[in-house]
């Protein structure tokens, strides 16, 4: 079972390196104001350029570079140094990830009611943030650690 823990923290942990790299692609490429191929031809230059690709004055794919590169460390040091990590890192990463997941939730809403037009790369960086979701509810039991919140 251990072995199965440490595998779904490091497949967490390229997942968020692949999430990055096509968050630094959005970046890259509206930086150098080129415009953004969509391989499933939709229209990703009208979504990454609209009125919701900021947050809070950033643009959108900052944050997810950070929150991409943050996941990768965390799940690096919690697969190979799980024991010198306190269990508040473990809930604020696990806190950061479910966060990040409905925030894509949002942002494909606001592509299918808004935008009515999607962007693949942004679909793919909304799968790849639901997969590390899902994989964190399943590399921790929350159950004992909300039990000694509740406390």
């Amino acid at each position: 079972m251990i072995l199965l823990d440490i595998l779904a923290r490091v497949f967490i942990s390229i997942l968020a390196l692949a999430g990055f790299f096509v968050a630094f692609h959005i970046y890259k490429e509206k930086r150098e104001k080129k415009p953004l191929i969509c391989p499933m031809r939709f229209d990703c230059n009208a979504v990454v350029n609209s009125d919701y690709s900021k947050f809070f004055g950033i643009p959108v794919e900052i944050f997810g570079m950070f929150y991409y590169l943050a996941v990768f460390l965390s799940y690096i040091f919690i697969a190979f140094l799980p024991s010198i990590l306190p269990v508040w890192f473990v809930l604020i990463v696990a806190f950061i990830s479910i966060s990040a997941f409905l925030f894509s939730i949002y942002l494909i809403l606001i592509q299918i009611f808004a935008l009515k037009t999607y962007c693949s790369w942004c679909l793919v960086s909304a799968f790849i943030s639901t997969c590390i979701f899902v994989l964190t509810l399943y590399a921790y039991d929350f159950s004992s650690l909300f039990g000694l919140l509740l406390k």
